[in-house]
């Protein structure tokens, strides 16, 4: 494992991290999401990504008891805040004062553990007060609960106004959490450029588009059973914008190029979002701990200009640049 700086922060991240989204609590049994933990420790992943939403609430608990007996020290734990929890009432979401201060003591009780290494907010709130919601993140910074300060999917203008404010109260936001692969580039043209002037990194989800960067969708094929696509607790949804049948046919002329790289197709996906120097590290899931094994084989992997070329050559038009779909609710 190979490991970056996050944004212009200390703190050292893996390359390639472990996240829950899907899978704890949710698609996997408890035993077996806790066999994919260990299997990231074991090949040197320290980085774990969460949230309170996923699985509503349920996967942070199961991350806690899998990191159970681990030294804290050794691990980076980051979780996020924003999506309804709980009963979902008219506080239960949101970027509030008082949604961030409950969530946060929540969080930690279910991850058992005194604080986060990274705090995230997981949109942007249009409903709250931009200092309210800086001001409490820096409250959590300032009580030792959280060290670093993290955003997911904002733009670049709510991201230059996060980090004008963050600098006033001396908070060390220094990350933003997108979707980024190679199908998907919609932060490339004004979100990279922001991070980078703003000095803040990029953890990516999704680097294998949901599954399909692995080639195991085939065009014009029933979806393989058990995969993502067949999903009925959200996963489907969120793969469908990939299962095109021109994407898929583009995405089967990787393989030679994977080949050639020495790599599999799934392994050049993830290489690929970390060529991009602003990314500090790619989120992985897994349901089965070989997949870990085998995906952690990205790090350290450098894909040389003409194999880039030649992806984007093959790729052409189905990759999606639309700055605008970077959009918080």
């Amino acid at each position: 494992m190979e490991f970056r700086r996050l944004g212009r922060s200390g703190l050292n991240v893996s390359e390639i991290s472990y996240g829950n989204w899907l899978t704890h609590g949710s698609q996997v049994e408890e035993d077996q999401a806790h066999a994919c933990i260990q299997a990231a420790l074991d090949v040197g992943i320290t980085t774990f990504d969460t949230a309170d939403a996923y699985a509503n609430t349920a996967a942070e608990s199961v991350l806690g008891r899998g990191l159970k007996g681990q030294r804290r020290e050794s691990l980076e734990i980051f979780t996020k805040v924003f999506w309804p929890t709980g009963p979902k009432g008219p506080n239960d979401k949101g970027l509030s004062r008082k949604h961030i201060m409950e969530s946060a003591h929540a969080s930690l009780k279910r991850l058992g553990t005194d604080y986060v290494d990274l705090y995230q907010a997981h949109r942007f709130d249009r409903h709250t007060p931009l200092e309210e919601t800086m001001t409490a993140f820096a409250d959590l910074v300032r009580q030792g609960k959280v060290l670093y300060v993290g955003v997911s999917e904002w733009t670049a203008e709510q991201i230059t106004r996060g980090a004008a404010l963050a600098r006033e109260l001396h908070v060390p936001l220094v990350s933003n959490q997108p979707q980024y692969n190679m199908l998907w580039r919609v932060i490339e043209a004004e979100v990279i450029p922001a991070s980078e002037r703003e000095g803040l990194s990029q953890i990516v989800w999704s680097p294998i588009a949901q599954g399909v960067l692995t080639g195991k969708y085939k065009p014009g094929q029933a979806y393989p059973e058990g995969s993502r696509a067949t999903d009925e607790k959200g996963g489907a949804d969120m793969v469908a914008r990939f299962l095109d049948d021109n994407v898929l046919e583009r995405v089967a002329q990787l393989e030679p190029l994977a080949k050639q790289a020495g790599l599999s197709l799934a392994q050049l996906a993830v290489a690929w979002v970390l060529q991009n120097p602003n990314v500090a590290s790619a989120i992985i899931g897994a349901s089965r701990p070989e997949q870990v094994h085998e995906n952690v084989k990205a790090a350290g992997q450098k894909l040389d200009a003409d194999l880039l070329k030649a992806i984007d050559d093959v790729l052409g038009d189905v990759v999606e640049r639309d700055a605008s779909l970077t959009k918080s609710p």
